[in-house]
């Protein structure tokens, strides 16, 4: 096989079935994908069924913490995992451009299977298109995953009453930042990574022992922490007031940030969920995530109020308060 990608890996030929079977099976091997069909045929679970789609466009394709494969397959699971499914099966599109080296593709593809193994997910099938060169920039993924909820289980922001506790799982901002510092190839010294990890065995524990407890789930990726509670409170009934005191942020996240003007409130992340819970049970929800190695520095952060209906605000160091609006713009594009 070429050490790079060529047109011929896209013809369907016996380049493409050399890169389907040297890479692709070798690495996500299991008896749906082996079967070889046009589609996998798949078991399924009792209760409802999960269902998302995704695509990563990130720049660079690796960075501290991981890399685009390893991305796509966090944020596939982590996205059927805040709906409260439990991930089962991932597909994967590729598109690849002319050049790209095979040693690179065969790196990515070896960190979302282990990934995957991780997350206990199956890769079952995927697809394969090569473009000339200049009309992507490298590779581009698109990744589809389904997952079934367990009976009984109900999330929805219907549910969310005042006196509710908002809780992060986690610091918040470090994917974002950890990007942009390889992006721009900024002169400072971090041990800094990104937060890309799969959540679904952390956010199963959650729903196992607390059940309707739990009020709503998501993941602040794009946008950010505040950008997510603002699609919390959009059209509600309740606000969210925010304590600026027990925001989870590292010091090289608050330092960085504070040099280039940004918020870390608004800086994406991808492996961390915001989670809002009775405020009764929120002590025993710390206790269970903090159980956790994914939830080690999961914070109490805000509660739901009743004034300020369908606002985000923060009450702040000083002791005043401001609105915490949606992301207006893009702080960093390309960010997953």
């Amino acid at each position: 096989m070429s050490e790079i990608i060529t047109l011929a890996h896209g013809s369907g030929g016996k380049l493409t079935h050399q890169l389907i079977q040297g890479i692709f099976q070798k690495h996500f091997r299991n008896d749906w994908l082996l079967e070889g069909g046009d589609s996998a045929v798949l078991e399924t679970l009792p209760g409802q069924m999960a269902f998302t789609t995704d695509s990563y466009v990130i720049h660079p394709l690796f960075f501290r913490g991981g890399n685009i494969g390893k991305l796509a397959v966090c944020g596939t699971v982590n996205d059927l995992a805040v709906c409260g499914a439990i991930p089962k099966y991932i597909s994967c599109g590729w598109i690849i451009e002319e050049g790209f080296p095979l040693g690179e593709l065969e790196e990515i593809a070896e960190s979302m299977a282990a990934t995957a193994q991780e997350a206990g997910v199956f890769i079952v099938t995927g697809d394969t298109k090569i473009v000339p060169r200049g009309c992507a920039d490298k590779l581009f993924l698109n990744t589809s995953g389904v997952g079934f909820i367990p009976e009984g289980l109900r999330l929805s922001p219907a549910l969310i009453r005042p006196g509710d506790q908002v809780i992060v799982t986690g610091t918040i901002g470090d994917h974002g930042t950890a990007i942009l510092i390889e992006r721009e190839q900024l002169q400072v010294e971090t041990g800094l990574a990104s937060d890309c990890a799969p959540l679904n065995g952390m956010l199963e524990l959650i729903t196992a022992s607390m059940g309707g407890a739990v009020r709503l789930m998501r993941d602040p990726t794009r946008g950010g922490v505040a950008t997510t509670l603002n699609e919390f409170t959009e059209g509600q009934s309740f606000g969210i007031r925010l304590e600026e005191h027990a925001l989870p942020v590292k010091g090289e996240v608050s330092g960085l940030c504070g040099m280039l003007g940004m918020d870390p409130l608004y800086i994406a992340n991808e492996g961390k969920a915001l989670l809002i819970v009775d405020g009764a049970q929120a002590e025993r929800a710390m206790e269970l995530l903090r159980s956790h190695p994914n939830g080690r520095d999961a914070a109490v952060i805000g509660e739901v109020v009743a004034d300020h209906p369908g606002k985000v605000y923060m009450r702040t160091l000083a002791g005043g308060h401001r609105i915490i609006d949606m992301l207006v713009g893009d702080q960093l594009p390309r960010i997953c």
